[in-house]
């Protein structure tokens, strides 16, 4: 467990997935743990650094996570708080109205989880399918095992360079609009 107020570290890398049957059972033949579909609603809100995002997803718990990572295609190291949340409209209505909304993403995921990786299977309205890979990186971690997971299951998923994605899927969603304060990405 991390200490009390300390972000937790992940490598992730987003790419288009144009063969969402073939990265399942890739990931499958690989050994991956199948979690099944979860259905997401992200709604980003309007902060002047970092990002800041309320899930609410079926089957789950809403939460809110605030994170922090560079906008750039290749794998990247991501900083980031999970909050539990008991009343997710009322926490949405909250931010809403002192924050502001700068958008709302929408997506069915499928989970698997492979070594101390979570693969995500997306298809977002509006944009299409996606893989997203995220190595979880204990408290203590320099990162290197987490990426060399994130290399091993690039080249076995066969992403190359131009299916990688710099932005995240609010940012993609929104265009230009989805810069936030101090031209800080909208998020994903």
């Amino acid at each position: 467990m991390e200490p009390l107020g300390r972000p937790r570290r992940n490598v992730e890398l987003k790419a288009r997935d144009g063969d969402p049957a073939r990265s399942l059972d890739t990931c499958l033949s690989l050994g991956a743990r199948d979690r099944g579909v979860i259905v997401q609603r992200d709604t980003y809100f309007d902060v002047l650094t970092g990002r800041l995002k309320l899930r609410e997803e079926t089957p789950g718990k809403p939460h809110l996570i605030q994170y922090v990572r560079a906008s750039e295609p290749q794998q990247r190291p991501s900083s980031y708080r999970i909050v539990e949340v008991g009343d997710g409209a009322a926490l949405r209505a909250a931010l809403a109205e002192s924050l502001g909304i700068r958008g709302v993403v929408s997506k069915r995921r499928r989970l698997l989880l492979w070594n101390d990786v979570r693969i995500h299977l997306d298809q977002v309205e509006g944009l299409g399918c996606f893989v997203e890979l995220e190595a979880v990186a204990p408290s203590e971690s320099n990162l290197t095992r987490e990426h060399e997971l994130v290399i091993e299951l690039r080249d076995a998923l066969r992403i190359t360079d131009d299916r990688l994605c710099a932005k995240g899927y609010a940012e993609q969603l929104l265009g230009d609009a989805g810069r936030g304060a101090a031209g800080a990405p909208a998020g994903d």
